[in-house]
């Protein structure tokens, strides 16, 4: 006779399941909203209004994945229960010692960026404030959120997994939407991205 698996086992795994869709999920549809130029030549002037649907799509997918990663707090796949530190005070204080300089920077590239942030538009032009110093101030800003949203929920295999997707996601995003905005703005943007740091200011 098979064993019988207890349904907290499946309930995790189904979660952990459901963390890589929705974490995939939430990427691409993010990278499909960074494209708008390159979607507009398929599609025509419409890619601009399907790149801002994109990006509500991906905004709520990324608040599911939340749910799936405090979910993970109940249902833990066995031997992955490790927490980060026995006073759960403890990694909560670093998570916000992180927090709070990148929230300021999330902020501040919100506020440059305009609309822009959720409804990519034809008549945007190059971002000043932050953006004259760093490229993506809003990535630096957001997707280590994760990492900290982890570091809350006291889950050193949470904290592991969001390391390693923000590491991977980093550059395949930065790639995919610098794509767009040079076929968006051309030699002005090529000028921009050399004298201008990526995550970091240029010295």
């Amino acid at each position: 006779m098979a064993p019988i698996i207890p349904s907290t086992v499946i309930i995790a795994w189904s979660n952990f399941l459901l963390i890589n869709i929705f974490t995939i999920l939430a990427w691409y549809f993010y990278i499909k909203s960074a494209m708008p130029a390159h979607r507009e030549e398929k599609v025509g002037e419409k890619a601009w209004e399907d790149c801002k649907r994109f990006r509500g799509f991906s905004a709520v997918f990324l608040s599911i994945l939340v749910i799936q990663m405090i979910l993970w707090v109940w249902f833990p796949i066995p031997g992955l229960t490790t927490i980060v530190h026995p006073n759960p005070l403890i990694p909560i204080l670093f998570g916000v010692i992180i927090a709070i300089p990148l929230t300021a920077i999330l902020m501040q590239g919100i506020k440059d960026a305009g609309k822009e942030t959720m409804s990519p538009s034809q008549d945007t032009e190059l971002f000043g404030g932050i953006y004259k110093y760093i490229r993506h101030p809003q990535m630096v800003g957001e997707l280590p959120w994760f990492i900290i949203i982890t570091l809350f929920l006291n889950s050193l295999f949470l904290v592991s997994y969001s390391i390693f997707v923000v590491i991977i996601s980093f550059p395949i995003i930065i790639h995919y939407e610098e794509k767009d905005l040079v076929k968006r703005f051309g030699a002005e943007y090529i000028e921009y991205r050399k004298r201008t740091g990526c995550i970091f200011p240029k010295t």
